[in-house]
C-alpha cells in the first residue's frame, strides 16, 4: 500500500526536471547530483542548463581548464564541487572512454563521488536497484516509520538498514520509490513546515499518529554574514568575472580598475569591509584548496 500510494502520488506531483526526462544522459544526471548537494533545485536549474549546453559530454568539460568549471559554477556555493566535477569528467575520459560508468563501485571510484552520489547516479541514470538516502529521504523515513520529527544529526547504520528494507525488490520499482520519497520530502514533508494535509500517506505516518512530537534537537544553520566563507565567495566572484589576473592590492583597496572586467564584483567585495587579515586568510584558503592560483601578475582561476 505504501509503495503504491507514493508511486501514484509521484505520477501527479513530480516536478518536470530535465535530469529526469527520458532524454537525460548519465552525464547530465551526474552533473545534477554534484550541483544539488546542499543547493536548492531553483538555483541549480539555470546553471545545469548552461553547463549541459556548454559541455554536453564529460570530454567537453575535461578539455577545458578547471578554472572554466569554476567560472561557470556561478553562485551555487561550495565551489570545490566544480573542481571535483571537472576531475570526475577527466577520470571518465581517461578510465572509461568518455562514458559515465554504470556500476556503484566504478562511480564511487570517481573523484568527488561519495556513497550517496554513486547510488543516486546508478539508480537514476542506469535504473539500478540502489539504496539512495539523502536528507529528504532520511526525514520522510524518520517521520513515516520511526515517528520522529527529524532524523539523527548524522546518518546512522540503522537508517541505511531501514532504507534498504523499504526498497522494493524490483529494480524499476526501487528507482521510482527512491525518487518518490525524495520528492515527498522536498515538496510536502519539509523540515520546518510540512504540509501534512497534502501527504498521500498521512494515515500511515507514525509521527502524525504520535501527535507530531517536537524534534529532540534544533538543527544549526550555518552562519554567513561576516564569515570567511562569505569573503571567499566574494573573492571567487571577482575571479570569475575578471578577464586578467587580479593583483592582490586590488583585492584589498577600494579603487576599482575597470581593466579587469569585474568592477561590480570588486565593489561587492569591498562593501563587505572585511579586515585585511580576513581577506588574506580567505585568499590563502582559496589558493590552498586549488580554487585559485597565483601568477606573477596576480591571482586568477586555475588554468
Amino acid at each position: 500500500m505504501l509503495h503504491a500510494r507514493l508511486s501514484d502520488w509521484f505520477d501527479d506531483a513530480a516536478r518536470d526536471l530535465p535530469w529526469r526526462l527520458p532524454s537525460r544522459t548519465p552525464w547530465g544526471v551526474l552533473v545534477s547530483e554534484f550541483m544539488l548537494q546542499q543547493t536548492p533545485v531553483s538555483r541549480v536549474l539555470p546553471v545545469w542548463e548552461d553547463w549541459m549546453s556548454r559541455w554536453p559530454t564529460p570530454a567537453d568539460l575535461a578539455a577545458e581548464p578547471a578554472g572554466e568549471a569554476l567560472r561557470h559554477w556561478g553562485r551555487l556555493g561550495y565551489p570545490r564541487r566544480a573542481v571535483r566535477l571537472h576531475a570526475a569528467a577527466t577520470a571518465v575520459v581517461v578510465r572509461h572512454g568518455g562514458q559515465v560508468p554504470g556500476s556503484h563501485d566504478e562511480l564511487l571510484a570517481l573523484p568527488g563521488v561519495g556513497t550517496y552520489t554513486a547510488a543516486a547516479v546508478a539508480a537514476f541514470a542506469f535504473g539500478r536497484r540502489e539504496t539512495v538516502v539523502d536528507t529528504n529521504i532520511r526525514r520522510v523515513h524518520a517521520r513515516l516509520v520511526d515517528g520522529a520529527a527529524l532524523p539523527a544529526p548524522s546518518l546512522t547504520a540503522a537508517e541505511m538498514n531501514r532504507a534498504a528494507t523499504l526498497l522494493p525488490d524490483d529494480a524499476g520499482s526501487s528507482v521510482r520509490w527512491n525518487a518518490a520519497v525524495m520528492e515527498l520530502g522536498a515538496l510536502v514533508c519539509t523540515a520546518r513546515t510540512p504540509a501534512c494535509e497534502q501527504c498521500p500517506v498521512l494515515d500511515l505516518c507514525a509521527w502524525v499518529a504520535a501527535g507530531r512530537p517536537a524534534p529532540t534537537y534544533v538543527p544549526r544553520g550555518q552562519s554567513w554574514a561576516g564569515t570567511d566563507r562569505q569573503v571567499r565567495g566574494a573573492i571567487m566572484h571577482v575571479l570569475r568575472h575578471a578577464d586578467a589576473p587580479v593583483p592582490r592590492p586590488l583585492i584589498h583597496d577600494r579603487p576599482v580598475d575597470l581593466a579587469f572586467g569585474a568592477p561590480a564584483a570588486l565593489e561587492k567585495l569591498h562593501a563587505l569591509n572585511a579586515p585585511p587579515e580576513q581577506l588574506e586568510r580567505a585568499l590563502a584558503g582559496l589558493l590552498t584548496d586549488g580554487l585559485a592560483e597565483e601568477t606573477p601578475n596576480g591571482v586568477q582561476l586555475p588554468a
